[in-house]
């Protein structure tokens, strides 16, 4: 494999050159692997579509230009792309910092980036299949006798896809604990003591979310204290920083 397409060595010497010419071949096959995966979603357009809708119960959507569905249909694709590009895109980000991490580290550093796909696909099936339809029900038939409530295709598709992104990201919750523990930031003792401050920053977060109504949000609150007392339960068991780390924080 080429020199610049390769993990580095730790204790493998490189030039900025080197560096410069790795991250710009990574660049590229990220740019490559969303291009093919966007042309795949842009070919099959009407599938995701036919997912997306169903949460809508048969309602129909407006459009307001005559752009507005070739527009709408390529942003749903490069969101889609971006979906199918994470596992690649993410090992071309651990290949380029891999040189940092010692053996080890290596030991920790993998498990937790197998794990961002899955906890981040899983926040996605959870919006989809447990939040996104009580999410339309609800706010479409909010004082409903007062509004002529119209769907737009735009409006619609983007917060159907900011809601399930922001709920794959939030769902990153115990790789997040695990790693401030691991470098010792703090311990899961200290996280059992502050987590009432902690379901407090969680209930701000979803309540940040497009999801704005009651129902939705604490259909969203649940799933994520959960991750993060699972959490702390990893960290217990494999997040303990070194004992040169350890020692320091636990005389602060």
């Amino acid at each position: 494999m080429p020199p610049k397409l390769r993990p580095i060595a730790h204790d493998e010497e490189v030039s900025l050159v080197d560096h410069l010419d790795e991250i710009r071949s990574r660049l590229v096959i990220g740019a490559i692997v969303v291009g093919v995966a966007g042309a795949l979603c842009y070919w099959q357009n009407h599938l995701i579509f036919e997912i997306l809708d169903k949460p809508l119960d048969g309602r129909e959507l407006l459009t307001l230009s005559p752009t507005e569905p070739f527009i709408t249909t390529l942003t749903l694709s490069f969101y889609a792309s971006l979906l199918l590009s994470l596992p690649v895109l993410l090992y071309q980000l651990y290949a380029f910092i891999l040189p940092a991490f010692s053996p080890t580290e290596r030991k920790v550093a993998l498990p937790l980036l197998l794990m961002v796909p899955v906890l981040f696909i899983a926040g996605v099936a959870f919006c989809y299949f447990i939040v996104l339809s009580p999410a339309i029900d609800f706010l479409l038939s909010f004082n409903s006798d007062e509004f002529n409530t119209q769907l737009r295709a735009k409006d619609y598709y983007s917060f159907a896809a900011l809601t399930m992104l922001a709920l794959g990201l939030l769902f990153q919750v115990p790789i997040g604990i695990l790693a401030v523990t691991k470098l010792g930031l703090t311990t899961p003792e200290k996280l059992r003591q502050h987590r009432r401050y902690a379901y407090l920053g969680i209930a701000v977060l979803a309540a940040m979310l497009p999801t704005i109504d009651p129902v939705t949000l604490v259909l969203e609150i649940i799933p994520i204290v959960f991750l993060y007392e699972a959490g702390i339960v990893l960290a217990a068991a494999l997040g303990r920083p070194p004992p040169e780390i350890a020692e320091p924080l636990a005389e602060a």
